[in-house]
């Protein structure tokens, strides 16, 4: 039984590492789990490459939105309760759009899957863990957003060789089994943690009133650097798969260089959740946000598949620490009396973001034939967001500068 009294509970590290699967299989499908199957769905319907995109951007509307909404249940409700109506809703959303003969219908299930399932665990799992962890919270986010990492690259991985295997039906079955198996049994493992009340995580993070500014213009800000960061982050994650097979290469072997980046980026996100412990969060998530966009149009540039491991593994390290420098960013930046809700705003954009990016990425190629457009689209969100944070950054540095000494002083 876990012990009130104790102030580093253990049992924390079981939320951890059951966040961290969680996150791995829910956002591994939510995120870009969609993109191996561009090629399949074009070959079985013909649907225009930008349609197909929209399935996966109409789910990040419903994360987005399900986000603020399912956050709000989860302050109302224990963490276990909202975590199994999300395993559920994404597993039986899965196994149904095997048997989808139209876009509406995917368009469907993945608004439902993304609004009750990914919006179900995603913020509520990321605050559960800040919950548990009065100290280190940034190393702790980072192992979970990790697990995130793991899935985005694993799951698209494990559905190409599904889809080689059993056709995109079939993968959608089993995706949507694996799902529920791993999801409710993890959901169960997951407890509230010992207390809760807003006092004891107020004194935790500190000050209530962090920053200078009204929190309002923090979350307006922040929302928009995050919309841009993500369309850049998007572009990759939903379009190096296809991107790869233009090449000439299989499903197998551009979904193997998508799971190397996000295996790289495991130890990314743990890098720059320390990395924003030792020298703040907001210049971390201006490392990462550099790092990113100075590498995502290298893409284009490359027609090997060696070439592509090898670019996978440096771009991936350091895109990696974006979401860990949100997260810590907006963790640090919001008083603790608004910090859920505050979050479950910034996320949505983010998902926004996401959808946005992925779908463009879709239209530009139906209109020029090749991802140039595509990509030098999300270098340019990225160069927007880089704007953004920096001025944020400066801002709040002049405003909490020292006054000057006068010369009576």
């Amino acid at each position: 039984m876990t012990d009130l009294t104790d102030p580093a509970p253990p049992y924390r590290w079981v939320i951890v590492a059951a966040v961290a699967a969680m996150l791995a299989v829910s956002m591994g499908l939510l995120v870009n789990g969609i993109s191996v199957f561009f090629l399949p769905l074009e070959q079985a319907f013909g649907w225009p490459r930008s349609a197909i995109a929209l399935i996966n951007s109409i789910g990040l509307i419903g994360l987005a939105l399900g986000g603020i909404g399912m956050g709000y249940i989860a302050d109302r409700i224990s963490i276990r309760r909202i975590s199994l109506i999300g395993a559920v809703a994404i597993g039986a959303c899965v196994l149904a759009a095997s048997q989808a003969e139209a876009l509406w219908q995917f368009y469907i299930l993945f608004f439902i899957a993304g609004a009750v399932g990914g919006g179900a665990v995603f913020a509520p799992l990321f605050a559960l863990v800040g919950t548990w962890f009065q100290t280190g919270a940034g190393f702790a986010i980072g192992i979970a957003a990790a697990g995130q990492a793991i899935g985005q690259g694993g799951v698209p991985f494990g559905a190409a060789m599904l889809i080689e295997s059993f056709g995109w039906r079939g993968a959608f079955v089993g995706l949507g089994v694996v799902c529920l198996i791993t999801l409710i049994p993890l959901a169960l493992l997951l407890r509230d943690a010992p207390g809760r009340s807003p006092g004891p995580a107020a004194a935790a993070d500190g000050n209530d009133d962090p920053t200078s500014l009204p929190n309002g213009v923090i979350v307006a800000w922040l929302s928009a650097a995050v919309l841009m960061c993500c369309t850049c982050m998007a572009v990759p994650l939903m379009h190096l798969v296809p991107l790869i097979q233009g090449q000439g290469f299989s499903a197998s072997q551009a979904g193997s260089v998508l799971f190397l980046m996000l295996v790289v980026a495991i130890g990314g996100r743990v890098f720059f959740g320390v990395l924003a412990d030792r020298i703040g969060a907001m210049a971390a998530w201006l490392t990462a946000s550099a790092w990113q966009t100075l590498l995502v149009f290298g893409f284009t540039w490359i027609s090997s598949l060696v070439g592509f491991y090898l670019f996978a593994v440096l771009y991936g390290f350091g895109y990696a620490g974006v979401m860990t420098g949100v997260l810590t960013t907006t963790r640090s930046l919001t008083p603790a009396s608004r910090r859920a809700s505050s979050t479950g705003i910034v996320l949505a954009f983010a998902w926004l973001g996401h959808g946005l990016g992925g779908f463009q990425g879709g239209l530009f190629y139906d209109m020029t034939g090749a991802y140039t457009v595509t990509y030098a689209n999300a270098a340019l969100a990225g160069l927007i967001n880089l704007a953004l944070v920096g001025s944020l950054y400066l801002t709040l540095r002049r405003r909490a500068a020292p006054a000057p000494k006068t010369a009576e002083a």
